[in-house]
């Protein structure tokens, strides 16, 4: 299942062709999380595509592992009629990762809070867990945080909030346990977008992980910005696709 979201672009560049942005989803969440930032991009001449990524929700045996995702981010990519803005929030990182190497139409990733792999690791990985523990094909993992309100939706409203936790799915424990084998980030222009306020993937955690990107942005938020600053962010990613486009036009002349 995917959405489009589209409006009339203001006046452009025609040196390059005006990217798409392609919104991946976290652990646990389903593509309508991205519902308002599509609005407000689309809003100011941004076309929005997403994807559900097939580990999240019921699974069937295999369960869908991070590989899976990936072939679904690709698909979309090798669909797109023009250049794309890969934007992979939390756990979406590692699939967007592996997806895009050698895919010409990814033309910039944006981590947004999320997973920024080197080749060989995993989510578990990354934490310091996984080891050679053999994937679990059938397991699913409801939401590990004790109290998801706060981690991953601390700075909403508590009727929102409400709203948002009811919305969290199950997601395949296999997507956790697979390492990526390709990382796109090493040929692909990127941004990391860092939440100062997340209290579910640590700041200190994204800093690090951030050093592999192409810059770093920052915004106040938790770890939901798409929830909680929607508008902020899809300015954000409106500069950032603007640059992108500037960039590709520099190359080009």
């Amino acid at each position: 299942m995917s959405t489009d979201a589209t409006a009339s672009a203001d006046t452009f560049p025609t040196t390059a062709p005006r990217p798409s942005f392609l919104l991946v989803h976290g652990a646990w969440h389903r593509s309508e999380c991205w519902d308002l930032v599509r609005k407000a991009l689309a809003a100011d001449g941004w076309t929005a595509r997403t994807v559900d990524l097939p580990s999240a929700g019921p699974q069937r045996t295999p369960a869908a592992g991070m590989y899976d995702d990936a072939d679904a981010i690709a698909a979309r990519l090798r669909q797109a009629d023009g250049p794309v803005i890969v934007v992979g929030h939390s756990y979406g990182g590692l699939p967007v990762t592996q997806a895009a190497a050698g895919l010409p139409a990814a033309a910039h990733l944006v981590y947004l809070a999320a997973y920024l792999p080197e080749e060989g690791e995993s989510l578990l990985s990354v934490h310091g867990h996984g080891g050679d523990t053999a994937e679990d094909l059938c397991g699913t993992a409801p939401v590990v945080f004790d109290d998801p309100r706060t981690a991953l939706f601390g700075d909403l409203p508590d009727e929102q909030a409400a709203d948002a936790v009811s919305r969290l799915v199950t997601q395949s424990r296999r997507s956790f346990q697979q390492r990526v084998t390709r990382t796109a980030w090493r040929t692909v222009p990127s941004t990391y977008v860092l939440c100062e306020d997340d209290r579910a993937l640590p700041p200190a955690l994204q800093e690090r992980m951030s050093t592999r990107a192409t810059q770093v942005e920052r915004l106040n938020t938790g770890h939901s910005p798409f929830l909680s600053a929607p508008t902020e962010l899809a300015a954000l990613l409106g500069r950032i696709g603007s640059e992108a486009v500037t960039s590709v036009s520099s190359h080009k002349s």
